[in-house]
């Protein structure tokens, strides 16, 4: 893994509170040559999709060898799992809940244990707080280059979720979701370019988007395209497609939010 371990860290744990600093002082009591990189700590509130979604959308772009620590957890103090996944390139250590299930799809050759070596646990080990008591130390140690193997068993019954998938409704007319909006209030959908060939192979097919009985006609391929305030779609890079308002929030304009319906209907 080198001499400077990476492990990202990604929570819904906002910035208000001492939550995320804490994390980051056990994992350099434990291994202090590592590098904590924070990925995003405004996951919405026990939001495990979005844990998800946000983990999908950026762990691969760290060096191989990195660790992703993802506490995204509703379930702390109860009977739910701590887990620690490895891939060909990457580890994860994480609360077994579903906020690894991208991983689990787009990952090879994964191998997820149920982490039980309490030697691994700070103690006392609290009830409400296992970002600082389990899964900050399990990743600060799994840098340090202690094996998976002693974190705990093989298991293969860990918990997926499946995010909602396109539906077409009819030849020319699929229904998809808004799966997250972002900061700039961009809709990310779940329709992907193998949904929507028509719309990503350059050519000139016609369409509407429909999201609340608004209509957009409207494809670029930038932001900087849109008029002010206009209402358009985008291959984001996510790789999903995208609705947007230009210098503006298309979830406001829109009355759009995670979970909203988005109809597609081509020619």
């Amino acid at each position: 893994m080198g001499h400077s371990p990476i492990v990202t860290i990604t929570t819904d744990f906002g910035l208000e509170d001492h939550f995320v600093g804490t994390m980051k002082g056990v994992i350099l009591n434990i291994n202090p040559a590592a590098q904590c990189v924070d990925i995003c700590h405004r996951v919405s509130s026990y939001d495990v999709l979005d844990g998800a979604l946000t983990l999908a959308m950026s762990y691969r772009f760290f060096p191989p060898g990195s660790i992703h620590l993802v506490v995204v957890d509703p379930g702390v103090g109860s009977s739910r799992r701590p887990i620690a996944a490895r891939s060909r390139q990457y580890r994860f250590v994480a609360p077994d809940n579903g906020v690894l299930s991208f991983i689990f799809d787009r990952e090879e050759d994964i191998e997820v244990r149920h982490v039980t070596a309490a030697q691994y646990f700070l103690q006392p080990l609290s009830n409400t707080f296992h970002g600082r008591d389990i899964f900050a130390p399990v990743a600060a140690w799994v840098s340090k280059g202690i094996g998976m193997d002693q974190l705990g068993s093989l298991i293969t019954d860990y918990v997926r979720i499946t995010p909602p998938r396109p539906k077409r409704i009819e030849e020319g007319l699929l229904a998809g979701t808004v799966l997250k909006v972002d900061k700039f209030g961009n809709l990310i959908t779940n329709l992907s370019p193998v949904d929507l060939p028509e719309l990503s192979s350059g050519s000139a097919s016609p369409f509407h988007i429909a999201i609340h009985g608004h209509k957009v006609t409207r494809l670029y391929s930038s932001y900087s395209m849109g008029q002010p305030s206009e209402l358009f779609a985008i291959w984001g890079s996510s790789g999903y497609l995208e609705v947007c308002r230009n210098l503006g929030s298309a979830a406001d304009a829109l009355q759009a939010s995670q979970g909203s319906e988005v109809n597609v209907a081509i020619g």
